[in-house]
């Protein structure tokens, strides 16, 4: 074998050797810090703290603006009709006896520390379901989640209106809508 060949073959190895080294560097960097999560268009609002604070029963109202009546704008635009606030009460899970108050703006559930509120379990997705306010009726739109977003024992497969009451299962945490 050539002196010129046995470079080469050398030149390649030590090459292959440290594509090697980057890709292991790479995957480390991923598991380290992770990745960018993406924004979701309508999430939640800007000011609203997500919730991810202690899992203690004692400590779970949010402190968030609370409007005591929504206003919506009729036909005409001029006199409003009113709808009363509604709450989110979780009723088993890891944040058992949490409520979360709701505004009008829409409500992002997920893994993400992006989302309004934050479901941090195996089965929950970064951006798993959202609560949006259609009128005056709440919906629940499942946002492509791997395990699904199921309401009063169906699976949500387009958005569908809240029954007050319905237990609504992201993950392993059931809540409720509650007036």
């Amino acid at each position: 074998m050539s002196e010129l060949t046995l470079l080469l073959l050398r030149i390649g190895f030590l090459m292959l050797m440290w594509f090697f080294v980057f890709a292991v560097v790479y995957s480390l960097r991923a598991d380290l810090f992770g990745v960018k999560v993406r924004r979701m268009p309508d999430a939640a609002p800007a000011g609203a703290a997500p919730v991810s604070g202690p899992s203690d029963a004692t400590a779970a109202v949010i402190a968030a603006p609370r409007p005591t009546r929504g206003v919506t704008k009729d036909a005409d635009g001029g006199a409003a009709t009113t709808t009363s606030v509604s709450r989110i009460v979780i009723t088993s899970g890891p944040k058992t006896g949490l409520e979360l108050p709701l505004g009008t703006e829409p409500l992002t559930i997920g893994r993400s520390s992006e989302s309004g509120l934050v479901i941090r379990d195996d089965y929950t997705s970064s951006h798993h379901a959202r609560l949006v306010l259609w009128g005056e009726q709440w919906m629940i739109q499942d946002l492509d989640s791997t395990n699904g977003t199921w309401h009063d024992g169906r699976r949500v497969a387009s958005p569908v209106p809240i029954t007050i009451g319905a237990p609504i299962k992201v993950g392993a945490t059931t809540f409720e809508l509650r007036k």
